[in-house]
């Protein structure tokens, strides 16, 4: 692999010059790297550009890893990964993505991601995305991921957006059977011209099966965001969604929860708030010697963690 992919994977998925266990390095729309495990399997699609990761249900806190790097501009990667998880199953899987460029044409990485989750499995989900690089040409991350969740079934989805990411959008949906739970914690830094848009699409369809969701956004500079999420209660279960967002400059977010509830006994509920950083907030930091743009970002950061 080149130093920019390395320079990424420390960024993106916490690469310190090797991965322990399973992973699947991905470089400009090829593999710069894969190593199976004895309870992860890793093999390439035969339909698509992309890969099966197999895991056993006798993988217990395994981790396997499955970033994805473009480092130059003229690059339009396109990945369809599948996650088979069988039943019983706890793993942590580390998806990171990177896009650099510094020419004049754009790069982009669109991940098509599918997880099929066994009985009372358990998965947590971190991905990380940066764009970098000093070229005109757009930076562009557009993942897409589709989850199937089984009977009992638990999975957590930690995802971020750093920085320098000229456009995203963002498509999730899932479907989840009896008992199953779904925790999805998103947070975005737009700044500049950068553009972001999150649509999630969870459909509680087994008794008891629940979902919360929590985005946590900062705007900056001229940068536009739009989140949109539907959570469907067809049965006896519990959707919770919720969008805080932080404007600077002159930044603008447009948030719209919805709800749908198909039966007498979905309990479902959305919040949604967007406003700047309370003036206090600032001068309380100041008077501990910071600086006002210092005090700002103190409070943004904290905010994203």
């Amino acid at each position: 692999m080149n130093e920019i992919t390395s320079g990424l994977l420390n960024v993106v998925s916490d690469w310190n010059g090797s991965f322990k266990g399973a992973y699947n390095i991905r470089e400009d729309g090829g593999c710069a790297g894969r190593q199976s495990s004895e309870n992860i399997k890793i093999e390439p699609k035969q339909d698509n550009p992309g890969i099966v990761i197999r895991i056993s249900g006798k993988a217990q806190k395994e981790t396997v890893y499955i970033p994805a790097c473009v480092t130059h501009a003229g690059v339009n990667d396109l990945v369809y990964n599948d996650f088979i998880v069988e039943d019983g199953a706890d793993v942590i899987i580390v998806a990171g993505c990177g896009v650099h460029s510094d020419g004049e044409e754009e790069a982009r990485h669109n991940g098509i991601h599918r997880f099929f989750i066994g009985k009372n499995a358990r998965v947590l989900y971190k991905e990380k995305h940066i764009g970098t690089g000093k070229g005109k040409g757009a930076r562009r991350i557009d993942p897409v991921t589709d989850i199937h969740m089984d009977e009992a079934s638990y999975m957590e989805m930690d995802t971020m957006q750093i920085s320098g990411v000229t456009s995203t959008n963002r498509l999730t949906t899932a479907s989840l059977g009896a008992g199953a739970k779904l925790v999805i914690r998103e947070r975005l830094l737009t700044d500049g011209d950068e553009t972001a848009k999150s649509d999630f699409t969870v459909s509680l369809d087994g008794e008891d099966s629940g979902v919360d969701l929590v985005s946590r956004s900062v705007a900056k500079g001229n940068s536009y965001q739009e989140y949109h999420s539907v959570i469907k209660g067809n049965c006896r279960c519990t959707g919770h969604s919720e969008c805080d967002a932080i404007l600077a400059d002159n930044g603008r977010v447009n948030a719209a929860p919805e709800l749908y509830a198909g039966n007498i006994d979905a309990s479902l509920i959305h919040e949604a708030a967007i406003g700047k950083i309370a003036g206090e907030q600032i001068i309380k930091l100041r008077t501990l010697g910071l600086t006002e743009e210092e005090a700002e970002q103190k409070i943004i950061d904290g905010f994203l963690k």
